[in-house]
Formats: structure tokens, C-alpha cells, sequence
């Protein structure tokens, strides 16, 4: 493996060659950050995407594996250890929905493992392992910044009983923010979680007419879909620092879809 040359603050993103979190590799790309992106398909099939990053000015590191398996964690920060020599931003993005969704009374275990064992083991362990490095790091550089940033979802808090596995997965995500955030105050690495709301993706394509309809049925008060570029506006800005003072909080990006409206 070829090592960089390159000095510019280095961030990872799971699940970020599509969906929300390719929205937030452009976002931090344009920021100059160079970028270590995780995701489960092969490289050929991201060469796209990944040729769209670099062209923005961002060195890109392809990671692939899966954030559920340890094997896979430790091989992917081997690999930015050994490519960038630094991390100073995770992003926790990837996240599965169930393969089908099932009444709360008929979902099964097999489903509810594979959805939690991707959306709370992986990034809770993924968390554990690069704040350690960060507190390494900043250890011998104590001005350098360092973050982590959770990609949520409003099903932490907005119910839907034909996922509930999904929903469950999500408000562990909302808690394992506050327990990092808790955590790593000592060592000054703030840690958020960005919550999204109805967001146009792949995840949300088998769902587009039920959306559309309730969309303009006044579902959301700001009358559209959410974008991958919405939510990577708002991982950028905590990327950069923007928010030194505000750890452990939840940046709604849902078009006021949560907000409690008579």
C-alpha cells in the first residue's frame, strides 16, 4: 500500500459511498478533508463515487468490510493507520433497514441481530477503537481536533411497528452519542449525532410514494424530501468545529417533521 504524503485532516465515513453518506464525503471533501470511505461492495462497483471524491481534491482510501464483524473494524483502521498515519473525524453512517418489514408481533431474531449488530455493535465498537486512537493522538498533538459523528435517524424516537428493530437500533445510536460524548469530554473530543428525517436514498426508494403523498399532506414543515447533501452540510460543520461547545447533542435535519405542531 502506498503511503500518503498528504497533510490535511483525514476522516471516516462507514456506509459512505452511497446514500447519506457519500452526501457527507462530498460535504467533507470540499472542506479538505482527505477521506477513508467504508462500504460493503466491491471497488470496482464504487469507482464511480470514489473518482467523484477525488475529484473534488480529497485523497480517497477505499475500506471495504462490514462494521458488524471485529475482523473488519480492526482491518479498516489498520489500514487508514498504515495509508494516513492519522484520524481526526469518524463518521458513523452505515446502517441497514430489515430486509423485510414485519409487524412488531411477527419480526424475527434473525432480523432484529443483523439490524442491531450493523447499527449499534458496529458503530459502537468502530467508536470505541478510533476514540482510542484519538486520545493517543492527541496525547501527542493536544491542539490537533479530533470528532465523532453519529448519523441517527428520527425512528429513535418516531415509531414505525413495522420495523421495530430499526427503530430500536436508532435509539441505541442516540445513546451510545451521549455515553461517548460523556466519555471523551476529559480528553476534549466532542462527539454529536446528526438525526435525519425522511431522506431520498436507496434505503428509502421502496417507500417513495407513501413519502411523496405525506410530504405534501404537510408531514414535514419545510414541504420536500431531505437530501444526502442536507445531512452532509450538518456533519460538515461538526467536522470542522463549528460546535466546540455543544457535545452530546442532537442536530435535527428533518424539515421540522418531529417538531410537535397542533
Amino acid at each position: 500500500m502506498t503511503h500518503s504524503t498528504s497533510t490535511k485532516p483525514v476522516a471516516l465515513i462507514t456506509g459512505g459511498s452511497r446514500g447519506i453518506g457519500f452526501g457527507c464525503a462530498g460535504q467533507l471533501a470540499k472542506l479538505g478533508f482527505d477521506l477513508a470511505v467504508n462500504g460493503m461492495r466491491d471497488e470496482s462497483a464504487v469507482a464511480e463515487p470514489i473518482a467523484a471524491l477525488e475529484k473534488i481534491g480529497a485523497e480517497v482510501l477505499y475500506c471495504q468490510g462490514d462494521i458488524g464483524s471485529a475482523e473488519a473494524r480492526t482491518g479498516m483502521l489498520g489500514r487508514i493507520k498504515e495509508h494516513f498515519g492519522r484520524l481526526n473525524v469518524l463518521v458513523n453512517n452505515a446502517g441497514v433497514a430489515p430486509k423485510e418489514r414485519k409487524d412488531l408481533l411477527e419480526a424475527t431474531e434473525e432480523s432484529f441481530d443483523y439490524v442491531v449488530g450493523t447499527n449499534v455493535k458496529g458503530p459502537y465498537f468502530l467508536t470505541q477503537s478510533a476514540a482510542n486512537w484519538m486520545i493517543e493522538q492527541k496525547s501527542s498533538d493536544p491542539e490537533g481536533f479530533y470528532t465523532i459523528i453519529n448519523v441517527g435517524s428520527i425512528s429513535a424516537t418516531v415509531v414505525s411497528v413495522n420495523r421495530g428493530e430499526y427503530c430500536v437500533s436508532k435509539a441505541g445510536v442516540a445513546m451510545l452519542s451521549q455515553l461517548f460524548a460523556a466519555r471523551l469530554g476529559e480528553y476534549g473530543i466532542p462527539v454529536y449525532e446528526v438525526r435525519p428525517g425522511v431522506t431520498k436514498t436507496d434505503m428509502t426508494s421502496g417507500v417513495t410514494d407513501k413519502y411523496d403523498a405525506l410530504i405534501e399532506g404537510g408531514l414535514c414543515v419545510t414541504k420536500r424530501w431531505g437530501f444526502p447533501e442536507d445531512i452532509g452540510k450538518a456533519v460538515g460543520s461538526l467536522a470542522k468545529g463549528d460546535f466546540p461547545y455543544s457535545t452530546g447533542q442532537v442536530i435535527m435535519v428533518d424539515g421540522g417533521l418531529t417538531m410537535p405542531r397542533l
